[in-house]
């Protein structure tokens, strides 16, 4: 089921990109939509079948590929990278449904989404150093292509930044990998048979800086987050979902499942630094947002501040915090979609997403109502407004990182206070007071454009007022994965030093 799940899209691709004949627009997006469906519902299935139980890799597969390397085909799924999977299940299909039916080159799109979709997939599945990194590497063109081909005025700039930021990360991700295999004796590169435990501190520390800084461009973390704004802002809508709804999931599941997973010494050793970096991430995200008139790019920053949450909760590495970790990815794929496919209804139907020109959109017989008052929730979600996910998965973050880094907690919730300011601002510039001279006569909004944000919207509630099913998976694996790590860590530490 595992590689049906990778290859499912991959014969979608082929399927719309080598078509014999030609084919429009419409029917592209339905093939890909169909693909896109039926690999969600399967992974539907896989979570119905799951054994939340078990902390152990379930619907394994394991095949030789390149002995001679110690590469082997080896897939898996747990706790932590099911809800993961499912995430970007969900959104590949909002990705796809929203996608604009008049653009170019409709066949070379949807194939390209649906090859980015796999890549993802894979790279959570996968249960090998070199495999995930493969995976990690394959989602790099497509994304690059999407927004280079489909994106805004300035859009080979940003996707050439993204080309460059994510090349180097994938050379320190790939040093990293080959290190620790290399240096610890290991004949394989399979997760399972992997013990970096046994390396020098000075060594382990090394190893997880290139990790660290490899995920950190991902996630992105500041001083490595430049790339992100511009991305955001010359992509399409629905590639703007993916990219903060699941791509930057990538980094924060790296961290997790490599960093403190593999090298729980040196991830103790640095715990700390972390937990600084991730304050710092957090008000300077913040503080960005709060400066920007583009309503597109005010989310973007919004979401550096929201990761930087997620590598506190790693940095303490309690059961708790690494829960709230977990939470707070799906939580900001939700939330993070759901403003996105609203600035782009606005800027679809505005013209602008400039706060110094449209106003007044919450007008009930001119302007954009609905939407409105979808992005009135979204805001409050991302705020942390008890009674949606935004919240219980912030407060489960700083409740469990408190007992370890007080300080660094009680400055990172400061962020939650400035995401409502600069989430205010944008209401209050862009849908009260009066209706805006230069945005009337606005065009009719359909259906089929508030329906993903609805969908999103309905999960958000759902989760806040029932966090359980969000975790039903998780807790068992995770709880499991930081003890382990705790007993290595302290054990380690209290052994003499040696070097290099």
């Amino acid at each position: 089921m595992l590689s049906t799940l990778i290859l499912l899209p991959l014969i979608g691709a082929a399927l719309i990109g080598f078509w014999p004949s030609e084919i429009n627009g419409k029917l592209s997006r339905g093939i890909a939509l169909v693909f896109a469906s039926v690999n969600f519902l399967l992974t539907i299935v896989l979570a119905i079948q799951f054994n939340p139980a078990s902390i152990s890799q379930q619907f394994a597969e394991s095949l030789p590929w390149i002995d001679a390397l110690g590469l082997n085909y080896n897939l898996g799924v747990d706790g932590l990278s099911l809800p993961l999977l499912l995430l970007n299940g969900l959104l590949t299909c909002i990705a796809i449904y929203s996608s604009d039916q008049a653009l170019q080159r409709p066949r070379f799109y949807y194939s390209l989404i649906l090859l980015l979709s796999a890549g993802v997939t894979g790279a959570f599945l996968a249960q090998d150093l070199l495999l995930f990194f493969l995976f990690y590497e394959l989602e790099l063109i497509p994304l690059y292509l999407l927004i280079a081909i489909w994106g805004g005025a300035k859009r080979g700039y940003a996707a050439t930044k993204f080309l460059i930021y994510t090349a180097v990360s994938g050379i320190l991700l790939l040093a990293s990998f080959l290190g620790m295999v290399w240096l610890s004796g290991s004949h394989s590169f399979a997760i399972a048979t992997l013990n970096a435990t046994t390396l020098p501190l000075a060594t382990q520390i090394l190893l997880l800086g290139g990790l660290l800084v490899g995920f950190g461009i991902k996630i992105p973390l500041v001083p490595f987050h430049t790339w992100l704004p511009d991305a955001h802002v010359e992509a399409s809508t629905p590639i703007s979902v993916l990219l903060a709804g699941v791509l930057l999931k990538l980094g924060t599941y790296g961290l997790l499942r490599f960093g403190m997973n593999l090298l729980p010494e040196a991830w103790a050793y640095l715990a700390p630094w972390l937990a600084t970096w991730a304050v710092v991430s957090v008000l300077y995200g913040a503080s960005c947002a709060i400066a920007q008139t583009d309503m597109k790019k005010m989310v973007a920053y919004s979401s550096i501040g929201h990761m930087g949450y997620v590598l506190l909760a790693a940095a303490a590495a309690t059961p708790l915090s690494v829960l709230g970790a977990v939470m707070q990815m799906i939580s900001h794929g939700l939330i993070s979609a759901m403003l996105f496919l609203l600035v782009g209804v606005v800027y679809k139907k505005a013209g602008s997403r400039d706060l110094n020109v449209i106003q007044g959109l919450l007008n009930p017989e001119r302007g954009l109502p609905v939407i409105g008052s979808l992005m009135v929730m979204g805001v409050m979600a991302s705020a942390g407004i008890p009674g949606m996910v935004g919240f219980i998965s912030e407060f489960i973050v700083f409740r469990g990182s408190f007992a370890v880094f007080p300080v660094q907690t009680l400055l990172s919730m400061i962020g939650t206070g400035l995401t409502a300011v600069y989430f205010l601002i944008l209401l209050n510039r862009a849908f009260f007071g009066r209706l805006s001279t230069q945005v009337t006569n606005l065009p009719r909004v359909y259906w089929s454009d508030r329906a993903p944000a609805m969908i999103l919207a309905v999960l958000i509630v759902i989760f806040g007022i029932q966090p359980a099913w969000l975790v039903y998976w998780t807790e068992p694996t995770i709880t499991a994965m930081v003890n382990v790590q705790n007993v290595v860590a302290t054990v380690s530490l209290d052994k003499p030093k040696s070097k290099i």
